[in-house]
């Protein structure tokens, strides 16, 4: 017996139980997992980044960077705000208005699940998406659940299964793939927020190290922490450039972003002139890494035998070490995926496709990408919100 439905939202994650909270009528949400919201309880370590109060249109990659202002402004960070208040969960801003839960990230999970409950929708856990299809009046899918095909019908699909990020929680390209079958086009999709890596492991040595620092590729920037690692490079400077990194670009690594460093130096020289050169630059930079640029950058002697024009060279090249990674960590530790579903094919009002009435995308799966910090989240919330509150005023 086949089960009809209005709604058939694919995925339980943060952007389909936010659609499923809105859309009304008989909707099913339906997810592979055996527990809704994995991304959102291991995100934030377990306190969940729930949004980013600097949540704009240009935190966000997409080959059409307007597309996300509609359900940005329809639903913005003030409103979840205001939800996740109203629902008695604390939070804090970390930095860079990054807010986090003061508790666990659960809350989040089972406020969203209270939702669903509250509409009327139902939720189905562990359960596969055997086929998909259109008949020309009417969505219809094949599920499997214990052990049992079940067919369903619906006048409304919405793919809500995120990216290829993180693999080992399950991870596809579903919603990709079956946007694709209905005819829509697809860019490029490649793993984003991901540390770089070098063939040759140039930083063994350093594993562990951080410092602050400016990075730059592709006329993009970023001045937060990096971490040394024994692959390559990692922290949030470096995930956050790795979405504008491209395979054979370099990166510029600004290890003085302050700017001081030359003053400084001048400064010592009068008072810690005896001193090595190598021994006062380890005073603003981690020794570790001193000791390895030092071959690089011919640093000997002691600081009073070092003229202004030799100093100004340093700190020169200290804020501009350029580097070419060979890879990414890829798709094991990516945060989200880059790229997805063609936002041409999209209504930017409602996240409808615009040849197949009833067909819905959002999230991750969308090509529409944010930075670190909160706004990937932020973008499932308003896309799932513009998803669910367009069919429900279909009725």
């Amino acid at each position: 017996m086949t089960q009809a439905l209005d709604t058939l939202i694919l995925g339980a994650g943060a952007a389909g139980m936010m659609c499923a909270a809105h859309t009304g009528g008989r909707t099913l949400v339906v997810d592979h997992a055996r527990a809704p919201g994995e991304k959102i309880r291991i995100s934030g370590g377990g306190r969940c980044n729930f949004t980013n109060l600097h949540t704009g249109p240009e935190n966000f990659l997409s080959e059409n960077p307007h597309f996300c202002k509609s359900a940005l402004a329809r639903y913005s960070q003030w409103d979840f705000i205001e939800l996740v208040s109203r629902h008695g969960i604390t939070w804090h801003e970390k930095t860079r208005g990054q807010l986090f839960c003061d508790g666990r990230a659960g809350q989040i999970v089972d406020m969203l699940r209270a939702g669903i409950a509250r509409a009327g929708a139902e939720l189905w856990l562990s359960t596969k998406v055997v086929e998909v299809a259109h008949d020309g009046h009417r969505f219809r899918a094949v599920l499997e659940r214990e052990g049992a095909r079940v067919a369903v019908t619906a006048r409304n699909l919405v793919l809500a299964t995120g990216g290829k990020s993180i693999p080992k929680m399950g991870a596809t390209g579903l919603s990709c793939d079956i946007a694709r079958s209905f005819g829509h086009a697809l860019t490029e999709t490649r793993p984003a927020l991901v540390p770089l890596t070098f063939s040759d492991a140039p930083f063994a040595a350093l594993s562990g190290t951080a410092l602050p620092v400016r990075a730059s590729c592709n006329g993009a920037a970023f001045e937060e922490a990096m971490l040394f690692t024994h692959r390559g490079l990692s922290g949030p400077a470096i995930l956050q450039i790795s979405s504008y990194w491209r395979e054979g670009a370099a990166i510029t690594l600004d290890l003085d972003p302050s700017g001081a460093l030359f003053e400084a130096l001048r400064a010592e020289r009068q008072s810690q002139g005896k001193r090595n050169l190598t021994t006062v630059l380890g005073q603003h930079l981690p020794a570790r890494l001193v000791t390895h640029l030092t071959p690089a950058l011919a640093l000997s002697g002691k600081l009073a035998d070092q003229s202004d024009a030799r100093l100004a060279g340093i700190t020169a090249a200290l804020r501009g070490w350029h580097l070419t990674p060979t890879g990414s960590e890829g798709w094991r530790t990516a945060e989200v995926m880059l790229g997805g579903i063609a936002t041409s094919g999209l209504s930017s009002a409602t996240m409808e496709s615009r040849h197949l009435p009833g067909l819905y995308a959002i999230g991750e799966a969308v090509d529409v990408t944010g930075w670190l910090g909160g706004y990937n989240f932020q973008w499932a919330w308003s896309s799932g919100h513009a998803a669910g509150q367009a069919i429900a005023a279909r009725g």
